[in-house]
């Protein structure tokens, strides 16, 4: 839970009040996509404190109440940006479903071990007041709000929007921006510098039925290569950055958590790149590229070269330490960002992949590697899928990884978890001088529950974490 909130509100003063003074996370929340026919998808709670008895399980599950939703990302109805407001507090996590835009309000207060459904607000709702389909990102606002980002719009095109939600009465209040963007996906804002930062994924098409590489290489499927500048203030798009061919499909943004900083940092999953997004002294904002991750040449896959996809990524709450994930690669680098235009890798670990030795996909080709890594095992069966999402413990040494990305996107790059489940896994983290060990006592496998396996996105701490909270 929450430092003592008796005389402000949910989160801490600072990140780094967050990183010295919280307490270990007990718990995750993790939502979970059914793979099992006419199953609806699932709110999973696990247990991740080393002295409970149920350590490493699943000891709880939310079933949402219809089928095909595609829970996917989430966000609090509130976090240390209303530290200073003491009647607030962290009381749900509300879960967009990216396959039906339907949006559900989790009450995890009641009884944060058995978290129940609060509201559900329709497709319909969100269609017709917020103009959006396939809501994404979800983070709370100072103001009692909570925003979504969409990829598109409520016939399905693309459209880069951002929809308000009242967090009292849980109902769409309409549009935060001004004139929307051509493409959304993520965001982060930071009011003090008067600025929201948001990234351009694809159309809903090019996204929903999985990667077309005919399409692709012919222009039908059109996918992102934008970031995007707002003013957090009058809510216009003030400035567009084209990143061109290095800078395709810009998943994640994260800005740095000292709200004094005017940097944020971009991966793109196509070009296996990341990008610093700075403000300049004329108030503009420009965008370099800092990190390039080499494709690998190979043969029996869709394409001649192999990218490592990198997905997600997140920053430690005292802004020295990147993490990210090549989710075909499969492997998680941890860079020192304390040079913030020259990060220095300083860990790496595999996390399964598309490139270990058992895989039918031959590398022919690898500038980075010598030999092809290892398969992963967990009580004698394989980990599926590649390194994906990530979430850090506040204190910076325990890196959770789920292995799943979208349920399109897992049957066509990893068919096999598609079949079996995804996986949570561990990876502890040297904070003195980097390194990345996976914790071989700690795994969950999403294939081992008796109705049927699932996929398994974002965890969530029930106190708030690196990716959720911002400070203003």
């Amino acid at each position: 839970m929450d430092k003592d909130s008796c005389c402000h509100g949910p989160g801490y003063a600072s990140p780094k009040d967050a990183m010295r003074n919280g307490p270990r996370e007990k718990l995750l929340y993790v939502p979970c996509v059914s793979l099992a026919p006419g199953k609806p998808d699932s709110l999973a709670t696990i247990d991740v404190d080393p002295e409970s008895k149920t350590y490493c399980k699943v000891i709880h599950r939310l079933w949402m109440p219809y089928v095909g939703d595609e829970v996917h990302h989430s966000g609090w109805n509130s976090c240390s940006s209303c530290y200073d407001k003491a009647t607030e507090k962290r009381s749900h996590l509300v879960l967009p479903c990216v396959t039906s835009s339907r949006v559900y309000v989790v009450d995890t207060l009641t009884d944060e071990r058995q978290p129940r459904i609060t509201k559900v607000i329709e497709p319909e709702e969100v269609h017709s007041k917020g103009g959006i389909s396939m809501p994404h990102s979800a983070h709370c606002l100072a103001s009692g709000d909570v925003m979504l980002s969409s990829i598109g719009d409520e016939n399905g095109n693309s459209k880069g929007s951002f929809v308000l939600i009242d967090a009292k009465e849980w109902r769409v209040k309409g549009r935060w921006e001004k004139e929307s963007a051509d493409m959304g996906h993520d965001f982060w804002y930071k009011p003090r510098h008067n600025v929201m930062i948001s990234t351009e994924l694809g159309e809903p098409r090019a996204i929903q039925s999985g990667f077309n590489v005919d399409r692709f290489q012919k222009g039908l499927d059109k996918f992102g290569r934008c970031i995007n500048v707002w003013d957090w203030t009058t809510r216009e798009l003030i400035q567009t950055m084209e990143l061109g061919p290095d800078g395709q499909l810009p998943t994640e943004v994260r800005m740095l958590h000292d709200p004094e900083e005017a940097i944020a940092y971009v991966n793109c999953a196509l070009s296996s790149t990341v990008w610093i997004v700075s403000k300049t002294k004329d108030g503009s904002w420009k965008a370099e590229k800092v990190i390039t991750v080499e494709n690998k040449k190979v043969e029996n896959w869709i394409l001649p070269e192999m990218p490592g996809l990198i997905l997600d990524q997140l920053i430690s709450l005292d802004d020295r330490f990147l993490f990210f994930s090549n989710w075909a690669h499969g492997d998680i680098r941890q860079y020192d960002i304390t040079d913030r235009r020259k990060p220095k890798l300083v860990g790496q670990v595999f996390i399964g992949g598309l490139i270990c030795k058992d895989s039918p996909v031959k590398v022919t080709e690898d500038k980075e590697l010598k030999e092809r890594p290892d398969p992963l095992y967990f009580g004698g069966k394989r980990v599926q899928g590649g390194a994906q999402q990530l979430q850090l413990s506040l204190d910076g040494k325990r890196l959770y990884v789920t292995t799943s990305l979208y349920s399109a996107w897992d049957r066509q790059f990893y068919p096999e978890m598609a079949e079996k489940g995804a996986w949570l896994l561990m990876v502890d983290v040297d904070t003195d001088r980097g390194g990345l060990t996976l914790n071989k006592d700690f795994f969950v496998d999403f294939g081992a529950f008796s109705d049927g396996p699932t996929l398994a996105n974002v965890p969530r701490f029930p106190g708030g974490d690196c990716k959720s909270d911002i400070w203003l």
